[in-house]
């Protein structure tokens, strides 16, 4: 399971939305071995008053934050993250002002389709 939070600038952040979650969808697709199908993608467009960022970036400053279940590698995590700095920035967001986060917690820690995560049997793999 993987849930997305998007974070930035509302008049940066809605124009491309669609193409943003098409990014990472396939990023992720592609580093954790993910079903096409299991798109969970949240995103949190602010205005300039709610949204406070570091010296040295834009307004496209965006954030990622994944939440996840814990098994995946350090080398396949560090691959979603080399992609999507690589791939975000056809949409006009450069590294400088890409941050991600990746949450990992326990298969246990986790409830969906009425079961905790631990008693559902997965159609993908984890450990990657």
């Amino acid at each position: 399971m993987v849930q997305t939070k998007i974070y930035g600038l509302r008049a940066h952040l809605d124009p491309i939305k669609s193409a943003l979650s098409d990014v990472i969808h396939t990023c992720v697709m592609e580093a954790l071995q993910y079903p096409a199908d299991k798109r969970a993608h949240r995103f949190f467009p602010l205005d300039a008053a709610d949204f406070f960022y570091p010296a040295g970036r834009t307004e496209r400053y965006t954030i990622i934050e994944f939440s996840m279940i814990e098994g995946r590698s350090v080398e396949t995590k560090k691959q979603l993250m080399r992609l999507l700095f690589e791939r975000v920035q056809a949409l006009g967001i450069s590294a400088q002002d890409l941050e991600m986060t990746i949450f990992e917690t326990p298969k246990q820690n986790w409830g969906f389709r009425g079961l905790p995560g631990d008693e559902h049997q997965l159609n993908y793999k984890i450990e990657v």
